[in-house]
């Protein structure tokens, strides 16, 4: 009786929200304050949506390219989008990403470089059918809710509650929650699709969504799931170009008990959402969609390369953790140019011996189940119940990684030159670094599923599976 009690309750609080989604913002919506910022008096947005005022301080970067330079770019884009599939199309293709996609030209772009108006054409109907279950059946719907109002609180389309932005990100996650339900819904999920809404429609999102959960260039769907396999993989790969390329930073951030997992799990489970200004993550964002997880092994290492002189300074973990997870995100300290070229340059280095790729991913990574069936759910999973158990495997992968995997061999790499820290740099590219290095002068993450859920008691970041 008492789980039939639970289920019912679950399932008129899950109707609730849904009709809050549906009526969207109305007069007679009840909101809390603190869930409508519409007193505020915004003065200024950015050209990329994001609200900025007298309570948040932050240094506006202007654009050093020349209007001349930048109406030339967007004419390339607009005659490469117009012959996509042309052989010097896809020639000039990943050249053309590195030096920037012009932001009014980005949703044509991401759609074509996603493939995703042919999965829409191949799969007509299927977003709404997924809406349709997730409203009868989706476990999923409160943590999304919860998370949705959470989401870019600072951007012109999400600021207001159950504004059509809003809308669009709840129906999103609730739906992808029934088309993978392996996945479920993981908290860092919300900030990828709130990002894809930005330059798409919700349908469009969702399919985007998806190819980055199952593509195999991709694989987002092994960083998400139960153990996090691939977030252990980057973690793990991360510390050992970090005890290659830097030892002397490595070991300064070990001092102070700073370990990789305390700061580059934000960046690995978000895409660096942010975590670095919004302009340079978009960057990075459109070099992933054509390398894959190359950009994000590269862009990890690159930001402690161009901070490392900084960050040697810091004798406080604190403060380290401050600088890397806040600081970096209001200002970077380089121009995105800047960083992009350095970026490209981590990616040689590493693939010149062989890391610009952590480890394979093992099979359970990708979806053993078809997708878009609709699955019985447990009754501890229809009550919105989460289990208390912590499997051994859950606590061994939230452990440190640092120690438990072989050290790596020195590579023979000719024709090079390195720093005192070990930095490969090319002869051609000396000025590069001689510019970065002149110039160079705790965190949670939740994966919220009624399945399970992981917890740390022993350190202040956490892997959480709700």
């Amino acid at each position: 009786m008492d789980d039939e009690l639970t289920i019912s309750y679950a399932r008129e609080e899950r109707k609730a929200i849904f009709e809050r989604y549906d009526k969207g913002k109305s007069a007679d919506s009840c909101i809390d304050p603190w869930d409508d910022p519409a007193n505020l008096i915004y003065q200024q947005i950015d050209k990329y949506g994001f609200i900025y005022d007298e309570r948040i301080q932050r240094q506006q970067k202007t654009d050093h390219c020349c209007i001349d330079s930048q109406l030339e770019k967007e004419r390339k884009w607009i005659y490469m989008l117009r012959r996509w599939n042309k052989k010097d199309t896809v020639e000039k293709l990943r050249s053309r990403v590195f030096k920037g996609i012009p932001n009014n030209l980005r949703s044509a772009a991401w759609l074509k470089l996603l493939n995703v108006e042919k999965t829409i054409a191949e799969n007509v109907g299927v977003y709404k059918r997924m809406l349709e279950l997730a409203r009868e059946f989706s476990t999923e719907v409160r943590q999304i809710d919860f998370d949705v109002n959470r989401q870019f609180r600072e951007h012109v389309h999400y600021r207001e509650r159950y504004s059509v932005k809003q809308q669009a990100l709840f129906n999103v996650l609730t739906a992808y929650s029934m088309y993978n339900r392996e996945l479920g819904y993981c908290q860092g999920m919300a900030g990828v699709a709130g990002v894809l809404l930005m330059y798409m429609d919700d349908e469009q999102a969702f399919w985007a969504l998806n190819t980055f959960m199952t593509d195999s260039k991709y694989a987002m769907h092994g960083l998400y799931i139960e153990d996090f396999p691939k977030l252990m993989r980057l973690l793990s790969h991360h510390d050992k170009i970090l005890e290659k390329f830097m030892p002397k930073l490595r070991k300064h951030l070990m001092k102070h008990k700073l370990e990789s997992m305390y700061y580059s799990v934000k960046w690995f489970f978000v895409l660096f959402v942010e975590k670095v200004p919004f302009s340079l993550c978009l960057r990075i964002w459109d070099i992933y969609m054509v390398d894959g997880e190359r950009v994000v092994v590269a862009m990890a290492f690159t930001i402690l390369r161009l901070h490392r002189t900084k960050l040697l300074k810091m004798k406080d973990m604190d403060l380290m953790t401050d600088f890397l997870l806040i600081q970096l995100h209001k200002d970077f300290g380089y121009d995105d140019d800047f960083v992009i070229r350095a970026v490209e340059q981590s990616m040689v280095d590493l693939k010149r011996i062989k890391m610009d790729l952590p480890p394979p991913p093992l099979t359970h990574e990708f979806p053993q189940n078809s997708l878009g069936v609709c699955i019985e759910c447990k009754t501890e999973s229809k009550g919105g119940r989460s289990r208390n158990e912590i499997s051994e495997n859950e606590l061994l992968t939230a452990e440190p990684r640092i120690g438990q995997e072989e050290a790596i061999a020195p590579a023979a790499v000719t024709n090079s030159l390195y720093d005192a820290d070990y930095n490969f740099v090319e002869e051609d590219n000396m000025e590069l670094y001689q510019s970065i290095d002149s110039l160079a002068s705790s965190p949670a993450i939740s994966r919220s599923s009624s399945e399970s859920s992981i917890e740390s008691s022993e350190r202040s970041s956490e892997c959480t599976r709700l």
